[in-house]
Formats: C-alpha cells, structure tokens, sequence
C-alpha cells in the first residue's frame, strides 16, 4: 500500500524499523509498501494501530493520496458492519473479523451478547448485499489443493450469511461452493455439494485430495450459521 510508505517518512522511521514494531522482516516491508501488496489482516491491524489508525482510515488515505476520490456519500452501518461509498459502484467493507484464536469465543458470543469480538477486517467489494458480513479466518489445510479455488491455512475469507433452511431446498445453486460452516463446537470451511434429505445432512467436500482429508456428511442440526464465501485473501 502506498499509504503505508507515506506514514512511514512522515514518522520518520525506516523500513526495517517498521518491520521490528510489527514482527517481521524488512523483506516484508518492501513488499508491503508495493501498490498491489497483498497485506495479511493480522499485520495490517498491527501497522494501522502503530500509526494510530483504523484499518478503513488507511484505505481511505490511500484512496484519497493515489487521487481516486471518494464519493459524497457517506459511510453507513448494516448488519455489525461499516460500509465506505468508493467510486465506480465499488464499497469498502468493514466487517467482524473471526480470527482463529478467537473461534471459539464467536462460539461463546452467540449463546452471550457479553461477549464482544474486537476486530475488525477491510474487503472492497463491488456489489452491496442484504446478508450480514463476517470475515473467518481459516484453520486447516483441507480447502487448500493449489488450484483458483484453494483456501488454505490461515487465509481469510469474506462471507454472506445465508439461512441454513435455504440449504434444505437443494436448489442446484447452492453447490459446489465454498461455505464458512460455524457449528456447536467449530468453524469449519468446507465446499458443500448437496443436501441429503433422507439424513437431513449437507455433503461436505475437501478440496485438499489427501488421505487424512475426507469427504463427509454433516446433520444441518449441528449447524448453527451458514455463511457463502464470496472473497478471499491469502
């Protein structure tokens, strides 16, 4: 991000000083500070509160100092989430992030409003829907082949909230598709391929095509929200 250079000489501290406050290498910063840096969540936070910044204020200056204004119209909030207006039909989306460490206090926080996640995580996306936005962070290797589809460990993926019943339908639509399954006593992320109605239960599939990787039928019961993965990061 271009931003990130710019905060960097304002501050008046070097890359590789910038790397010792966030935990990583100088290497990193380099590529960080590229236009099409593919910044982790994680250390994204971590540079943005070490310039006293919020996740989306650092999209905004980088918007605003590369000239790509943004419209007039103003952030709203819908479903836990802060929308950001850009140009060309595009929003910024901040939205609860479920970081790993944190799955099974989401867990918790759903039986308990007491309990509050405090992060958040930033995808732009060029659509605006009416299903809540949550951002999971992904454990596990069993989505990860290599291929256009993979989600591997530690990725993190944007997705909508659908209700669990509209699976029970069956429609062809639902399918092959990856989904954010959060249950009793897990997150997990699986690609779903039917619904077997005589068991009640989704077909869950792993991309991963290792033996310790197998394909499974999960009760819709034991399913507490459903969530289509409509964006990644890796």
């Amino acid at each position: 991000m271009y931003i990130i250079k710019q905060l960097r000489r304002k501050k008046n501290i070097s890359q590789s000083e910038l790397g010792k406050e966030i935990g990583v290498s100088l290497r990193t910063i380099q590529l960080y500070e590229r236009k099409d840096a593919n910044i982790p969540i994680k250390n994204l936070t971590k540079i943005a509160e070490y310039f006293g910044l919020t996740i989306a204020e650092m999209y905004m200056h980088e918007v605003n100092d590369m000239g790509e204004a943004y419209t007039n119209k103003q952030p709203f909030t819908k479903h836990g989430s802060v929308f950001y207006p850009l140009e060309h039909g595009k929003y910024l989306v901040m939205a609860p992030l479920v970081l790993m460490e944190w799955h099974k206090k989401y867990l918790a926080s759903l039986k308990d409003e007491k309990v509050q996640n405090p992060f958040q995580g930033g995808f732009i996306v060029d659509f605006l829907a009416d299903e809540p936005h949550r951002i999971f962070e992904i454990s596990g290797d069993s989505m990860n082949d290599g291929s256009l589809e993979t989600i591997p460990n530690k990725a993190f993926v944007l997705g909508l909230e659908i209700k669990k019943e509209h699976l029970a339908r069956d429609k062809e639509t639902h399918w092959n598709q990856s989904y954010v399954l959060v249950c009793a006593d897990r997150i997990i992320c699986k690609q779903l391929t039917g619904y077997d109605k005589a068991t009640k239960s989704l077909l869950c599939h792993n991309l991963n095509t290792s033996p310790e990787y197998q394909d499974f039928e999960l009760p819709l019961g034991e399913v507490l929200q459903v969530f289509k993965v409509v964006k990644k990061q890796l």
